[in-house]
């Protein structure tokens, strides 16, 4: 039997068959992946009462000179979890973390580059954490961070 209702019933698997795999791909490519890339944040966190700055001091460049100050920085979520590294030296600098470090709402941590004099470099930490760092072409600078949950 082919008549045109069997040739009607092969277009209309076709069809379904297409637009499933439309969905899969819509699904894979768009909608998972978004709704993965970055996990639920508690807003005060997202917008800490004020922010840490870290100053790159005039001289760090010198061996032996303060470099990263405050060079043990303790923060707090949702109170200074803003941290923003400022250049005040007259040598360019990086952020560098010691090993590769990431948080999982703000993604990879350290410089993406040099910060020239005046450059800064702002990072937002959304966990506890302990990430060590250093500047790349000048190793002896090092510095220190560890966020902790507020207990207010």
């Amino acid at each position: 039997m082919s008549g045109p209702s069997s040739h009607a019933y092969g277009i209309g698997v076709i069809a379904l068959i297409i637009g499933m795999s439309a969905s899969v791909v819509f699904y894979t490519s768009f909608y998972l992946p978004e709704s993965l890339a970055k996990p639920s944040v508690d807003e005060h966190i997202l917008h800490p009462e004020k922010g840490l700055l870290i100053e790159i001091v005039p001289g760090a460049v010198i061996e032996g000179n303060e470099n990263y100050v405050p060079n043990k920085a303790e923060v707090l979520l949702t109170v200074d979890n803003l941290v923003t590294w400022q250049n005040n030296d007259d040598t360019a600098h990086t952020v560098t973390p010691d090993h590769r470090h990431s948080d999982s709402y703000s993604g990879d941590f350290g410089s993406s580059g040099v910060l020239k004099p005046g450059d800064t470099y702002e990072f937002l930490f959304t966990e506890p954490q302990e990430v060590h760092y250093h500047c790349q072409p000048h190793p002896w600078m090092t510095g220190s961070l560890t966020v902790e949950i507020s207990r207010f």
